[in-house]
């Protein structure tokens, strides 16, 4: 290799480094603040606490409410991942090889509900929530967060589902399949990369939300993690080792979803984009 070439791998080499670092610095900040004893605001750049101390994981494990309020965390955004990628199958399976009438007007109308921010819908699932007595309900947040993730997830599913070919179910209909085994057998395992990006969609979704939840739970009991680490923010003040030590906490499911995933995320992000 010429020596032009290695200076100019090693500047590859040195940016990459350089953009990693930028990009982790944020979170070895949190975790930083999450290792520090007291609850100040740390403005210092050294990726270290001076003083380590794990005081702020144990206050919020100690907590009241925190693990009620973890499960309801935990079945709320996989009741809605489930839901999700059930629902959000069959109907882009539907859409994607059968032709029925009000087809094109079903995928406008989800295409149209993504157009429209959550808030914009919140006095009316309210409004719904309530006459089903469904407030302070993990049940009434499931319904609301797998009406929310459903449309986009189908759109998606969709356009993978348009990338197999048909041929392998006709030659599975002349060898006696009918439609749920043809689905169930073939369609759905040549999916697993869309499927996988649609559960952490489903899941990031349900888990990460904050607004709705607040304005649909009342009661401490019924909370969700993201409500919860709003308690530690005051109007005067900020507890922010414990703010920290749950934004850690709260982050690690979803990192172990992303590395229990990523072989199938990139496919899978890709493969739906164009139909060839």
């Amino acid at each position: 290799m010429s020596r032009p070439a290695e200076r100019f791998n090693w500047a590859i080499h040195l940016s990459l480094v350089g953009i990693v670092l930028v990009t982790i610095f944020p979170v070895l900040a949190v975790i930083k603040m999450a290792l520090r004893p007291d609850q100040s605001f740390d403005t210092s750049l050294t990726p270290w606490p001076q003083h380590f101390s794990t005081q702020n994981f144990v206050d919020l494990f100690q907590g009241a409410f925190f693990w009620r309020q973890l499960m309801n965390s935990v079945v709320i955004a996989g009741a809605t991942t489930l839901a999700g990628i059930f629902l959000s199958c069959t109907a882009a399976y539907a859409f994607s090889r059968y032709r029925f009438p009000g087809r094109r007007a079903g995928l406008m109308g989800f295409l149209v509900t993504q157009m429209f921010p959550g808030t914009m819908m919140m006095i009316p699932l309210y409004q719904v929530l309530d006459w089903l007595s469904l407030l302070d309900s993990s049940l009434g947040l499931i319904l609301v967060y797998s009406t929310t993730t459903i449309p986009f997830c189908v759109w998606m599913l969709k356009g993978y589902f348009d990338t197999i070919p048909i041929e392998l179910e006709e030659s599975a209909q002349m060898d006696g399949a009918g439609p749920f085994t043809i689905f169930w057998k073939i369609v759905f395992p040549l999916s697993r990369p869309a499927i996988a990006v649609t559960a952490l969609f489903s899941f990031m979704t349900a888990w990460n939300e904050y607004i709705l939840a607040a304005t649909f739970m009342g009661d401490e009991r019924a909370y969700t993690l993201p409500v919860r680490l709003q308690q530690y923010v005051g109007d005067y003040t900020t507890e922010w080792g414990h703010f920290a030590a749950g934004a850690v906490c709260v982050s690690l499911p979803v990192m172990i979803l992303f590395f229990m995933l990523q072989t199938h995320l990139v496919s899978g992000l890709t493969a739906g984009g164009v139909k060839g």
